[in-house]
């Protein structure tokens, strides 16, 4: 790797690193945080279930801007939203505000992070491919995943623990001026390469780009297949990342122990440091990265209704550590399945498109199991989710059958 493209590498972990550090600072009690405002279980999930629709209502019309205006554009846009709507959700914690006050910040903040999603990673492999590197993404995601998986595990770890030592409301002060820092940063150092803007008008631009995504996303068998499968993994995913941190207070006896609803959260991210230093030699396991995503969506989706069982606090969470490895294990794989079969020109819309269906399942999946926690239980509701995520499973067999150039994994000794 080039001197050049290192430096693509390091700037890549940083944002990640500054992104993920900023957004995880609220995700070990951002379910206690709505809960403490008033919201029910139910109306909680509600107010989540609007950021997954932000995400599904503007993934398509931000990826577009990343694809015609620049992926350096979009981050900073997305990193100015995040950091307003973030504020926002703030006020409406201290008003107390009414569920319709909830639903649109939530909204916002879904906008914010639309922005994020497809035009970092496109970014990436667009300017790595300019500097002539066109294999071993695989490497690249999992060193991404490893300094994302530490920034998650340090951000969601502080946060629970300045929220048990000031409020629930501090957590998000920090975050914004995490974000803050971000947009310095990218501002500074973040430049587009290895992506020429399109000469046409505006809209004459949407409608390419968009046409170009329905053509390398949908239409594209092997990608389409993983996008099918998105609502039933992406959407549960969201509602049981969120769940876990109730549903260990309530095991562990203390509803105001908000540094062990972080253990959740510190789990997850200790799990994709895990799975990220594991990604190299995924090659000795499996041939096929689509043979790896049926593994793990099977243990995993077992894993899940396992951590609904049992009534035990440390059994929960031995069950939850296993079941994030499985799941950090998964995430590289995938996203160098999908990246080696989208065209470049519409990468960034693609990927977004693939995580609006994640988003799209998100928005029926959180209100329905925010309902089943306030009628039967967390526990019923995360066995629940493990019934959804086996509806993926058939379409990760179909793209298996694609034999796609990007699905064999290269056995490195």
């Amino acid at each position: 790797m080039s001197g050049g493209a290192r430096g693509v590498q390091r700037l890549y972990l940083v944002l990640t690193l500054l992104t993920t550090l900023a957004a995880s600072f609220i995700w070990g009690v951002n379910t206690l945080f709505l809960l403490d405002a008033g919201l029910t279980n139910t109306e909680a999930f509600v107010a989540n279930a609007f950021y997954t629709l932000g995400m599904v209502v503007f993934e398509v019309p931000t990826g577009v801007v990343a694809d015609t205006r620049g992926r350096r554009y979009s981050f900073l846009l997305g990193t100015a939203m995040l950091l307003a709507s973030t504020l926002l959700y703030l006020l409406m914690w201290d008003l107390r505000a009414p569920l319709w006050g909830w639903a649109v910040s939530s909204l916002l903040i879904g906008l914010g992070f639309t922005f994020f999603s497809g035009a970092t990673e496109a970014w990436l492999v667009d300017a790595l491919h300019a500097h002539g590197v066109t294999e071993g993404l695989d490497r690249v995601f999992g060193r991404a995943q490893v300094v994302a998986g530490a920034a998650m595990l340090t951000g969601s770890t502080l946060g629970g623990v300045v929220a048990q030592a000031t409020d629930l409301g501090v957590p998000y002060l920090v975050r914004a001026g995490l974000l803050g820092v971000t947009l310095v940063v990218a501002w500074r150092f973040m430049r587009d390469l290895g992506f020429t803007r399109h000469g046409q008008r505006p809209l004459a631009a949407v409608r390419t780009v968009l046409a170009g995504a329905v053509e390398g996303g949908l239409r594209n068998r092997p990608v389409r297949w993983l996008m099918l499968a998105a609502p039933f993994t992406a959407g549960t995913g969201v509602y049981v990342f969120y769940a876990l941190q109730p549903l260990l207070l309530q095991l562990y006896g203390d509803p105001t122990a908000y540094s062990v609803a972080g253990v959740a959260t510190a789990l997850v991210a200790a799990a994709q440091i895990a799975g990220g230093l594991l990604v190299p030699h995924l090659g000795w396991v499996f041939r096929r990265r689509t043979d790896a995503l049926f593994a793990a969506g099977l243990v995993g989706l077992g894993l899940l209704a396992l951590v609904g069982l049992v009534g035990s606090f440390w059994a929960a969470v031995g069950l939850i550590a296993a079941w994030s490895l499985v799941t950090a294990l998964a995430a590289p794989a995938r996203q160098s399945y999908i990246n080696a079969a989208i065209p470049s020109a519409q990468r960034a819309t693609v990927l977004s498109f693939d995580s609006l269906m994640g988003s799209a399942g998100g928005v029926v999946a959180q209100p329905a199991l925010g309902r089943v926690a306030d009628v039967a239980g967390y526990p019923a509701s995360l066995v629940a989710s493990a019934a959804i995520q086996a509806l993926a499973l058939p379409f990760v067999l179909l793209a298996r059958r694609e034999r796609a150039p990007g699905d064999p994994i290269a056995r490195r000794d």
